[in-house]
C-alpha cells in the first residue's frame, strides 16, 4: 500500500470523526460513576487493569462507606485493601488512594487540581488519569489513551506507536480539539461493541471503509 500523505490522512480522519458523530452523537459521557472530582479520580485509579463496570460495582458501596475526602485520608490501609479487592492490584491502589487523599487535603485544600503537572504529582496518577479529570471535570480538551484508544488508533492508521504518551501527542496533533475528549469516549464504545480485541467485527463496522486494517 502506498504511503498516505498528510493531507489524505487528515481528510480520512475528518470522515472518521463525522461517522463517529453520526453513530454516537457528540454528548460527553463518563463510564465511571462519580458525584465529584475526587471520586472520579479514585475510580480512575481503581480502573487500571480493571473494567469500569467492576469499578462501579465496588464504588457503589465504597463511596457510602467513605463519604468524604477526609474519610479516605483516615482510612485503615488493610481495610481499604479489602474494600477494593475486586478491582485487582489492590495493594498499590489502596496505598495510592490514601496518600492521594492526604495530599489533596494538605496541598490543595481538598480540591482536585486541573493542572496536568499538579495532577501527575499525585500518588498513582499518570497522564491517562490526569486527562480523565481534566476532560470530564474541567472540560479541558484532553486525550485519554487507554487500551482501546491505543489499539484502535493504530488499527485506523492514525498512530503508529505502542507508547501511550507518544500516542497522546500524535492524536493531539492530528485531531481537532473539539474531538479530543470525544475520541476516548467513542473509541471505548467502538472497542467494547464492534472492534473488540479478541474478535473485531469488521464487516459490521461503520468505519470499515476508512480503516486500513479492515481491508487486510
Amino acid at each position: 500500500m502506498a504511503r498516505e500523505s498528510r493531507k489524505k490522512k487528515e481528510e480520512r480522519i475528518g470522515l472518521i470523526l463525522e461517522a463517529l458523530d453520526r453513530e454516537y452523537g457528540t454528548d460527553f459521557r463518563c463510564y465511571l460513576d462519580h458525584e465529584n472530582a475526587y471520586q472520579l479520580l479514585f475510580s480512575t485509579i481503581m480502573s487500571a487493569q480493571c473494567t469500569d463496570a467492576r469499578v462501579n460495582m465496588v464504588t457503589k458501596t465504597l463511596y457510602k462507606k467513605y463519604p468524604t475526602l477526609e474519610a479516605f485520608a483516615e482510612a485503615d490501609l488493610e481495610e481499604l485493601k479489602r474494600d477494593i479487592y475486586q478491582t485487582g492490584f489492590y495493594n498499590n491502589k489502596a496505598k495510592n488512594i490514601i496518600a492521594c487523599a492526604r495530599m489533596l487535603l494538605e496541598r490543595y485544600g481538598g480540591e482536585v487540581p486541573s493542572d496536568i503537572d499538579e495532577l501527575t504529582s499525585l500518588p498513582g496518577v499518570g497522564r491517562k488519569t490526569a486527562n480523565v479529570i481534566r476532560g470530564n471535570i474541567y472540560g479541558i480538551p484532553s486525550i485519554v489513551v487507554d487500551t482501546h484508544v491505543k489499539r484502535i488508533s493504530r488499527k485506523l492508521g492514525i498512530t503508529d506507536t505502542d507508547d501511550p504518551v507518544k500516542a497522546e501527542f500524535e492524536l493531539m496533533e492530528l485531531l481537532p480539539e473539539d474531538h479530543w475528549i470525544l475520541w476516548n469516549i467513542d473509541i471505548i464504545t467502538l472497542g467494547r461493541t464492534i472492534c473488540t480485541a479478541q474478535k473485531p467485527d469488521c464487516e459490521s463496522c461503520f468505519l470499515r471503509e476508512y480503516c486500513p486494517s479492515a481491508k487486510k
